[in-house]
Order: C-alpha cells, then sequence, then structure tokens
C-alpha cells in the first residue's frame, strides 16, 4: 500500500496548487483559478502535461460580453468542459479561485465556482489508487439552472510538446457492414505527416504541421496513450457503444497543433434535469520507462500493447 500525501504549495508559476502524491506518481492541480490538473509525472519524473507559461493559447472577444467579459486561458493539464462546442458556453473564463477538500485518504475533491451564465456547476474529483501510478478522475456537471439543457461531459487532458499518441481503432468484425466512425474537422489534412496508421491503431507524433489536426472515433477500446520524457500517459474510458455523443457520434477526441496534443473523452450527449448530474469517470496511469518515442510507429504500438490489452 502506497500512502498518499496531500498539501497545499505555492507555486512559482501557477499560485496555490494542491498537491497529490505517492511513490509512484505526483499530481498539481490548481486553486487560484481553474481547476487545472497542471501537473502530472512519474515521482522524480518530468510533466507529462503542457504548461502554457508564456499564455500563448487564449481566447476573448465581442462573444465573452455577454459572459461578463474576461478572457479564457487554457493554462494547460486536464480540465472539465462540456460538449457540443460553442463560444463563449464552452470557453466561459475559468480564472476565479477553487475551493477544495480531501476526499478520504487518498484523493482530492476541486470545486470551482459556478457558472453563473451558463448555470452549471463543476466539479473533479481524483483518487490514486492504493499502488502503482493509477487514478481515477471523476468529472461532474450540475444543472443549477430552472430548466433542462443538454450536453455531454468532455475531459480534456492537455499533453506537452514533442510526444507521440496511440490511439485504437474499432475492430469490430461487422462483415459487410461498417464498423467504425472517423470524423475529421474542417483544418485537419488527410496528408499530414504527423499522422500514421498501423494495422489497428493511429499514432500522432505531435510537433510542427501545416495546419492543426483534428479528429473523432467511436474508440470502443476505451483508452488512448500519450509518451514523452520517458514515461507513458494511459487514460481509460467506459465508452458506451451505439450510444449518442456529439460530433457525428464520437466519444474520443484528438487534437494537436504545433505547442500541444489534447487527448480528450466524452460521455454521452444527455438532457439534464434541473438540480441533476451527469458523471463522467477517467483512469489514468503513469507507466515509468515505458517509452514509445523510440524506434517506429509500429514498435509503438507493440510495447504498449502488454498495458492496453484486455
Amino acid at each position: 500500500m502506497s500512502v498518499a500525501t496531500i498539501k497545499v504549495i505555492q507555486h512559482e508559476q501557477w499560485g496555490r496548487c494542491v498537491s497529490l502524491s505517492n511513490d509512484s506518481v505526483e499530481l498539481l492541480a490548481t486553486l487560484d483559478f481553474g481547476p487545472r490538473i497542471i501537473h502530472l509525472s512519474s515521482q522524480g519524473g518530468s510533466n507529462l502535461f503542457l504548461e502554457d507559461k508564456a499564455d500563448a493559447l487564449t481566447n476573448e472577444g465581442d462573444a465573452f460580453d455577454s459572459v461578463g467579459g474576461g478572457k479564457w486561458h487554457i493554462y494547460g493539464g486536464h480540465r472539465l468542459w462540456t460538449s457540443p462546442e460553442r463560444i463563449p458556453r464552452t470557453t466561459y473564463p475559468d480564472n476565479e479561485p477553487v475551493e477544495w477538500a480531501q476526499a478520504g485518504d487518498s484523493g482530492i475533491v476541486l470545486r470551482p465556482s459556478e457558472e453563473r451564465w451558463n448555470q452549471i456547476a463543476k466539479e473533479i474529483e481524483i483518487q490514486l489508487d492504493g499502488s502503482g501510478g493509477g487514478l481515477t478522475v471523476t468529472h461532474r456537471v450540475t444543472n443549477k439552472g430552472a430548466w433542462p439543457i443538454t450536453f455531454a461531459p468532455w475531459a480534456l487532458s492537455v499533453m506537452g510538446a514533442g510526444g507521440r499518441a496511440v490511439v485504437p481503432m474499432s475492430g469490430t468484425n461487422t462483415g459487410l457492414l461498417p464498423n467504425r466512425r472517423f470524423i475529421l474537422w474542417p483544418y485537419a489534412r488527410l496528408n499530414d505527416p504527423r499522422i500514421v496508421f498501423t494495422e489497428s491503431e493511429l499514432v500522432v507524433n505531435q510537433g510542427e504541421g501545416p495546419t492543426p489536426y483534428k479528429f473523432g472515433s467511436d474508440n470502443e477500446a476505451g483508452w488512448a496513450a500519450y509518451s514523452n520524457h520517458g514515461d507513458t500517459f494511459i487514460k481509460r474510458y467506459n465508452p458506451v457503444v451505439g450510444g449518442t455523443y456529439p460530433d457525428f457520434g464520437v466519444s474520443f477526441e484528438l487534437y494537436t497543433n504545433s505547442l500541444m496534443l489534447e487527448l480528450e473523452t466524452l460521455g454521452e450527449l444527455q438532457e439534464v434535469e434541473s438540480g441533476a448530474t451527469a458523471t463522467h469517470v477517467e483512469t489514468w496511469q503513469v507507466v515509468k520507462g515505458l517509452d514509445l518515442k523510440q524506434g517506429t510507429e509500429q514498435q509503438a504500438v507493440a510495447k504498449l500493447q502488454p498495458y492496453v490489452a484486455k
């Protein structure tokens, strides 16, 4: 059993943060804004998440007047949104302090201020496993308005530059019928040199490209991985086969540009009654020493298989 350590620290860039760690993994979540899980690494390792210290990724303009003005900052790390994406509803400026509480012996709960214009309240609970580099991350979105609203919980992990992502493609044998969705956004180019298809996976080498690139997929296997700094991050979720999802029905999305790469999972699109809560759960694993950046894309897939095979 690995004992968890929970404490509030003062970060030189991000101000007050709550630290959650054990012998295998380190995590930091912001308290002066957000929330963002701004740091995730193996114990003593390098941060796998993006930290936008130069404030290069922001959103502002006339559309934000309706939500009290302000400027949305990516900050980096892992965040909770709702889908379908629409500005300014999705990019509500989350720049206010975050409340937190300890949840049991090895967990924390993060509660940002209610999004007054959207009339929703978000919450992220993080629980460390008793041993190893595993975590359970539970996302909750509560409808605080007077009538039902329709959305899907949307969990986005923003990975730092220079890594390699591996995403499985659906492999169900449906005979003469199609068996998968592969959805592209308008700016994505089919000949983007960062994208490589293997027999059963898609591999994305984060770096400079002709345009940003985004795709969505069914991802019936329910996992995605990103390797950087000699370690690998694996996130899992439970997609509903045949479920109702935004963006032409996909439960997983990947976005990348020259600065970062996002691994995004979604809950089902649902009508949430006044006072009700939509919940979406991911499980995370940090595998120390698993380096998928070395060698070919096919070799990366082969090295990852023991960790994702059911």
